[in-house]
C-alpha cells in the first residue's frame, strides 16, 4: 500500500503566501524523480502554521496533481480531536489515498486517551490511517499495546515511526505481523529500519534528493546491501546537515539552492544561521545535487 521513498513535502512560500506554482511544479518534479508517495502539510509542511484554508488547499493541489500515479498521504492530526476529524474528513473527500496522524501534542493524554483520539477518527472516515508518533515533538510515546488495540480498527494501516528506536520495529512486528505498516520518520536510521522489517521512509531528505532517495530505498527493500550503503553513506552527510537546525528550515534553504522552493519559513520559524548553510551546502556536493 505505502512504501518506499515517501516525500514529507515543504509548503514553499513567496511572500507569506503559499507558492501554489512552486508547489505543483514540485510536485511533479517527485513524481518524474520516482517518489513513491507524497505527505502534504505535515510537520516538514509548516502545518502547524498554515491556516485551515491553506492546509486544505495544498491537499487538495497535491491530489489534483498526482492523478493518482503515486499515492497522496495527507497530514491531518491535531491535539483537537474534532479538529483532526475534519481535517481527515476534507482530506478523503478531496481524494487523499491515507491519513497521516500525529499524536496529540501538548495536551498530553494517557494511552486510553490516545486510542479514544484514533478511534474516533477512525469511525469518521474510510480510508487508511498512519499513525505518527514522534515523542521528540509530541511529548507522549504510544506504546506498542495501544498501537495494536488500534489495528484492530478497520481503517489504522501503520506507523510513522520517528522514536529512533530500532527496537521498536522489532516489537511491533511481533505484536501486529507484516499486514502493519511500519515507515521510519528518521532519514539516518532507513537503511536499519527496513532490514529489522520497515517498508520504507516518510523522508526530509527526499525533498532535495528525490531521485537518491528513491535508489536507496529500492535496494534496501530489495535487499541490494551493497548498493543501498553506498547510497546511504553518499545522503548521510546531508541527512544530518538538514537537521543542525529545526525543521524544515534547514531543507527549505537547501530546496532554495536548487531552485525548488524559496527558503522562506514562517515565524516562529526563522531562516538558517550562516554556519548551517555552509553545511549544507557541503552535504548537497557531497550528494552531487550542487
Amino acid at each position: 500500500m505505502f512504501k518506499g521513498s515517501i516525500v514529507a513535502l515543504i509548503t514553499p512560500f513567496k511572500n507569506s503566501v503559499v507558492d501554489q506554482d512552486k508547489y505543483t511544479a514540485l510536485i511533479h518534479h517527485h513524481i518524474a524523480s520516482g517518489t513513491n508517495g507524497l505527505v502534504p502539510a505535515g510537520t516538514t509542511g509548516e502545518s502547524p502554521t498554515l491556516n485551515h484554508d491553506e492546509h486544505k488547499r495544498v491537499i487538495e493541489i497535491s491530489v489534483r496533481e498526482c492523478k493518482g500515479k503515486i499515492p497522496v498521504i495527507a497530514g491531518t492530526g491535531s491535539n483537537s480531536t474534532a479538529e483532526a476529524v475534519e481535517l481527515s474528513k476534507h482530506a478523503e473527500k478531496s481524494g487523499a489515498n491515507g491519513l497521516l496522524i500525529v499524536t496529540p501534542y501538548y495536551n498530553k493524554p494517557n494511552q486510553e486517551g490516545l486510542y479514544q483520539h484514533y478511534k474516533l477518527i477512525n469511525n469518521n472516515v474510510g480510508i487508511p490511517i498512519i499513525i505518527y508518533n514522534i515523542p521528540s515533538r509530541s511529548v507522549i510515546d504510544m506504546s506498542v499495546d495501544t498501537m495494536a488495540r488500534l489495528f484492530e480498527l478497520k481503517n489504522i494501516a501503520g506507523v510513522k515511526d520517528a522514536t529512533g528506536d530500532l527496537n521498536r520495529v522489532d516489537q511491533q512486528l511481533k505484536k501486529m505481523g507484516p499486514k502493519f505498516i511500519q515507515l521510519t520518520g528518521e532519514d539516518q536510521n532507513a537503511f536499519d529500519f527496513n532490514k529489522r522489517g520497515g517498508q520504507g521512509c516518510i523522508s526530509v531528505t527526499a525533498n532535495v534528493a528525490a531521485k537518491l532517495c528513491f535508489e536507496f530505498q529500492t535496494a534496501s527493500l530489495n535487499n541490494e546491501d551493497a548498493k543501498a550503503k553506498k547510497l546511504k553513506e553518499k545522503l548521510m552527510p546531508l541527512h544530518k546537515a538538514l537537521f543542525i537546525e529545526s525543521n524544515p528550515s534547514p531543507v527549505k534553504y537547501a530546496a532554495s539552492l536548487l531552485g525548488l522552493s524559496s527558503e522562506e519559513v514562517r515565524l516562529p520559524l526563522v531562516k538558517v544561521t550562516e554556519s548551517t548553510k555552509k553545511e549544507v551546502q557541503k552535504a548537497l556536493k557531497i550528494a552531487n545535487l550542487l
